[in-house]
């Protein structure tokens, strides 16, 4: 099928697009500037010039293509301001994108996080939490699921909080980053919390899987490792950076801290059982042997 495909550009969306490709489908790519557009093109892609605020722009590539895959979202996570401004142009996006799709049977695949469950590993059937600093995102994602009613053959794709890809990408590559700015590989806390991960590879197989196959209103959960300490991720990056390691304050993550510094694990058994989905990528600590000095 003909695939529209935001966010084809970013760590996961570029994954997405070679797997969709590599198993007969062709993409159409939103591509917010000419650097995207000329990789969209370079990955055989057919790029679409716009951002992800060009709600008309989305709407033409909704009615151009027999399916959508959902990636994009904003990189800014500096102020609570910037991250809220993130969800709301998604929720505004998804909005027209799912708009344009009712009544048409066709697969709208959006990409979502994995939920917290206290206590335990987190399932395909446990809900997102829809209050807290990315609240908006899963109201969004629940709004989406519920055009199922409406003749959308919609599905979400749930996120753990690292996709990582040769030692890049998702929470763990934000603790990079600020491991490098600090001088210091940091953990919130006494770094036991679990976060789960995937490698971008595997969670393209399972984008294009829930496209394929996914029923109206399906949840699926892209888990490889189902939680690594985040004291131990953090031993890596000081390992491989050669900086120190130590618990530092949950602030020094900014409106991310209280995310950060929760205990998340998931489980992604149903996904596995009812899509056939099998990891086989280099798990996140191993993956992450790969981040240079």
């Amino acid at each position: 099928m003909r695939v529209f495909v935001t966010g084809a550009t970013g760590l996961i969306g570029s994954t997405v697009v070679a797997e969709l490709l590599d198993n007969g489908h062709t993409v159409l790519a939103l591509a917010r500037s000419d650097a995207s557009a000329l990789a969209a093109e370079a990955a055989g892609a057919e790029p679409l010039r716009g951002a992800l605020t060009d709600l008309d722009v989305l709407r033409a590539g909704v009615t151009q293509t027999d399916g959508v895959v959902h990636l994009a979202f904003g990189n800014d996570f500096s102020s609570p301001e910037a991250l809220a401004k993130n969800v709301a142009e998604e929720s505004a996006a998804l909005t027209a994108l799912g708009e344009q799709l009712v009544g048409s049977d066709r697969p709208f695949v959006t990409a979502s996080g994995t939920p917290q469950a206290p206590g335990r590993a987190s399932t395909e059937a446990d809900p997102v939490p829809t209050d807290g600093p990315v609240g908006g995102r899963s109201r969004a994602v629940t709004a989406v699921l519920g055009l199922a009613a409406r003749g959308v053959r919609s599905t979400a794709v749930r996120l753990p909080r690292t996709v990582h890809n040769q030692g890049t990408g998702g929470f763990a590559g934000l603790l990079t980053g600020i491991a490098r700015q600090t001088g210091v590989s940091g953990y919130p806390g006494d770094g036991t919390q679990r976060w789960p991960a995937v490698h971008a590879l595997d969670a393209a197989v399972l984008f294009r899987l829930a496209l394929e196959q996914g029923e109206a209103g399906s949840v699926w959960h892209a888990v490889a490792d189902e939680g690594d300490q985040v004291r131990d991720i953090a031993a890596v990056i000081g390992r491989r950076l050669g900086l120190p390691v130590e618990s530092v304050p949950s602030q020094t993550y900014g409106p991310l801290g209280p995310i950060f510094a929760s205990d998340q694990p998931s489980s992604s058994a149903r996904t596995r059982q009812t899509l056939g989905w099998q990891p086989k990528h280099p798990g996140l600590l191993e993956d992450l042997e790969n981040i240079q000095p």
